[in-house]
């Protein structure tokens, strides 16, 4: 019961990456940039177990982007052909690689970095990758023609990786797709189908995340939008409560979203968002254990996990992690009181 985690990314430290920044440059290249990675994901492991997390992650420390690290060892993605254009529904523009050949998985893509996090840990491991959706989302079409058809495309590279991945011993594959937030009458038509078919055949336990994005001025200028009321959990969750997909990651502290939304998911594990990550301020154990509590009234606290809102990327080293200790005491919090 209450078992933490968290939902992917962690700060990198300076010595591999400019610090508190998505897309973060990276300090090295060649061999020594592929070691210190390495090193920045068996700390982060390490950083994730002396703060108390149960089910732990790579901190995505050998990436610059979710999406974009999965994107760079794909055939049929034109990196220096990029595309100026509003994504998110034109929450914010970004210049996105475009889509010129049928796509291809070349390797194993995240075969080092899992490989570490794995021998690093006897813990559980979850390892992310980024859904269809948000994937397609992230990209200019110049082949498929089709959004649907490019997304089930992704799809099944997708479902290599993570079968790579279960082989490899990881015990969570989770996607991730910020998109099921914003396109909703798409995410039920095919977004909920393609998220399936990538996790097609998996013996390992599946999650998808969906949240209201990092803490970033784009994200936290939409939230500004939504009135006071986030109901666009209502619209996805009884797709994919009906879907194969275990878990189901959420955003909660400090956000508007209705707790009782959580009852449209009454076969799934939810990771209950208990830390805001669009905020310095640390929770304390209390605060964390009364979210928790909380969501007892609308999931029985046997399928509860301890989760972050989102990732942590851009935070400082220290406010993460002291984030993370807090997670963990007050799940312990709220296990003791029930």
């Amino acid at each position: 019961m209450f078992e933490t985690t968290l939902a992917g990314s962690l700060p990198k430290p300076s010595w591999l990456a400019t610090p508190n920044v998505l897309w973060a440059p990276w300090t090295l290249t060649g061999a020594p940039l592929q070691e210190a990675k390495e090193d920045a994901t068996a700390l982060a492991i390490k950083r994730q177990e002396e703060a108390g997390i149960d089910i732990v992650s790579d901190g995505e420390q050998a990436r610059q982007h979710f999406v974009h690290g999965f994107l760079a060892e794909v055939d049929g993605v034109d990196f220096d052909k990029k595309v100026r254009m509003g994504i998110r529904n034109n929450r914010y523009d970004a210049d996105c690689p475009t889509v010129t050949a049928p796509l291809k998985r070349r390797k194993f893509v995240h075969e080092k970095e899992a490989r570490v996090a794995r021998a690093a840990t006897a813990r559980k491991l979850k390892f992310t990758l980024p859904g269809p959706m948000t994937l397609i989302d992230t990209l200019a079409d110049g082949y498929y023609g089709d959004r649907v058809k490019m997304a089930f495309a992704f799809a099944e590279l997708l479902n290599q990786e993570a079968k790579d991945l279960e082989r490899l011993g990881v015990d969570v594959v989770q996607f991730d797709e910020p998109a099921f937030n914003v396109y909703l009458d798409e995410t039920v038509e095919w977004g909920v189908p393609a998220l399936e078919r990538a996790a097609e055949g998996l013996k390992c336990t599946t999650a998808v995340h969906i949240c209201y994005g990092y803490g970033i001025e784009a994200n936290i200028k939409w939230k500004e939008t939504l009135g006071e009321s986030w109901r666009q959990y209502e619209n996805t969750f009884p797709a994919l409560d009906r879907s194969k997909i275990q878990q189901v990651s959420l955003e909660c502290r400090q956000s508007h979203v209705p707790p009782e939304l959580m009852k449209l998911l009454p076969n799934k594990t939810v990771l209950v968002g208990a830390i805001d990550v669009a905020s310095d301020k640390i929770e304390t154990p209390e605060e964390v254990a009364a979210t928790l509590t909380l969501a007892t009234k609308f999931v029985d606290p046997e399928r509860i996990q301890a989760c972050t809102n989102c990732g942590m990327a851009p935070m400082t080293l220290g406010t993460a992690y002291a984030k993370l200790r807090a997670l963990a005491q007050g799940a312990a919090l709220a296990r003791k009181s029930l």
